[in-house]
């Protein structure tokens, strides 16, 4: 009984130290990734949408599925709006800034987990369909040319832009 309850011990014992260090690891780093976080987003924000000096976040609206966040730019440069596709190899995250009048500033993907070669070219920032949406509005975003052999990718950038539309309908319509 003893060869057998010593070991059950130890082991116990070693599980709730390795535990109980890991959990204050992760009370002290957190805030610290927090604010790292928080920094990246507003960067992102400032990206996106160059004339805003500040961001206001928008409360109280009901946001269009896909789209996860919403902030207003001050002076009424714009809006800008976090977003979330499923993509063919995962969830493409995304932020567009717009301007008032309903234009794409600019795009930029946040993360993803598309395929290697073929599903990143749409998601790439220097080359991918960001750059084509730049300029474009409700009207006309959807003459953007999806890339080829990325058919799963360029739907759900493009199902990603179409809810950052309906998003500014709607904080448009709760001023």
């Amino acid at each position: 009984m003893k060869d057998i309850l010593k070991p059950i011990i130890v082991l116990t014992c070693i599980c709730l130290v390795v535990t109980t260090l890991l959990a204050v690891v992760n009370y002290v780093t957190a805030p610290v990734i927090s604010a790292a976080e928080e920094l990246a987003a507003s960067q992102a924000r400032s990206e996106v949408l160059s004339g805003a000096k500040s961001f206001e976040k928008i409360e109280n609206v009901k946001l269009p599925d896909g789209v996860t966040e919403a902030y207003r730019g001050s002076d009424n440069s714009g809006y800008v709006f976090m977003l979330t596709q499923k993509g063919y190899g995962g969830d493409i995250k995304l932020i567009c800034g717009m301007h008032d009048d309903g234009t794409i500033e600019a795009m930029k993907t946040l993360s993803h987990s598309e395929t290697s070669g073929i599903g990143s070219k749409v998601v790439d920032n220097s080359t991918g369909l960001n750059t084509k949406y730049a300029g474009k509005s409700a009207d006309n975003y959807d003459t953007v040319e999806p890339i080829t052999g990325a058919t799963i990718s360029s739907t759900a950038y493009r199902n990603a832009v179409a809810s950052a539309f309906e998003a500014l309908k709607a904080v448009k319509g709760a001023k």
